[in-house]
């Protein structure tokens, strides 16, 4: 069996008394585009909190192509290739587009940054906001600038917390567009998201959390009719 490019094993993440996730599970293979739903609470942004390094496990582990990334600091994961967006923008509002993107190309020069900066504006077809502050973007577009902002570290797997919540159908399918032309070009994708028409038209495998736990985890076609998860995500 060929070896997934990220597993996450029995994750178990505690807060107090509340158990966020309880033995989760999930795998991503390379040159895919996985995706994970569930109800509000069950554990998705936490999980993706381990696997990026924000939050520590409490037992479990994460690993990036058989190597265990889950005891690094979220700096080294992301020099190891792992990169995410996050579900509230985290731009800086009073600098340019083109700013935030090149502040976080720490391994380029000057000029290559700006180079890099341009041709991620191009992919996502937003080269005419390369000046404008970030304040001042719809949030939509905050939410291009931010995969903007991811791709400037050349990830090898990026994390798309929540990419279609609260962005019109039409930005949505442009989303999706990109995202795909990613998955051609070689990047990996991981998506936790509510919108299940976009999850289970676009994923190639779906994983289905729910309290911590993962229920069920296939093709979309089998999960879009699972009564587990009727059950856990209805």
């Amino acid at each position: 069996m060929t070896q997934p490019l990220l597993h996450v094993e029995d994750a178990v993440k505690r807060f107090g008394g509340r158990t966020a996730l309880d033995g989760a599970h999930c795998s991503v293979a390379t040159g895919s585009i996985t995706g994970m739903i569930g109800p509000n609470g069950s554990g998705k942004s936490t999980l993706f909190n381990c696997i990026a390094g924000a939050e520590a496990l409490d037992s479990g582990a994460v690993y990036l192509r058989g190597a265990r990334i889950d005891r690094l600091a979220p700096h080294a994961i992301c020099e190891r290739g792992v990169a995410r967006t996050f579900q509230l923008t985290r731009l800086f509002r009073d600098m340019t587009v083109l700013e935030n993107l090149v502040a976080v190309a720490h391994t380029f020069s000057d000029r290559q940054a700006v180079e890099r900066a341009i041709h991620a504006m191009e992919l996502l077809e937003i080269p005419e906001l390369m000046h404008r502050p970030a304040g001042d973007l719809s949030y939509g577009q905050r939410k291009l600038v931010e995969i903007g902002r991811t791709l400037m570290l050349e990830p090898k797997l990026m994390l798309l917390d929540e990419p279609f919540a609260g962005i019109n159908p039409r930005l949505q399918n442009r989303i999706v567009g990109y995202l795909q032309k990613l998955r051609g070009e070689g990047m990996t994708l991981f998506i936790i998201d509510h919108e299940m028409r976009i999850i289970l038209d676009v994923c190639d495998s779906v994983w289905v959390l729910a309290e911590g736990r993962i229920v069920m985890n296939g093709p979309p076609q089998a999960v879009r009719s699972d009564p587990r998860v009727i059950e856990a995500y209805f």
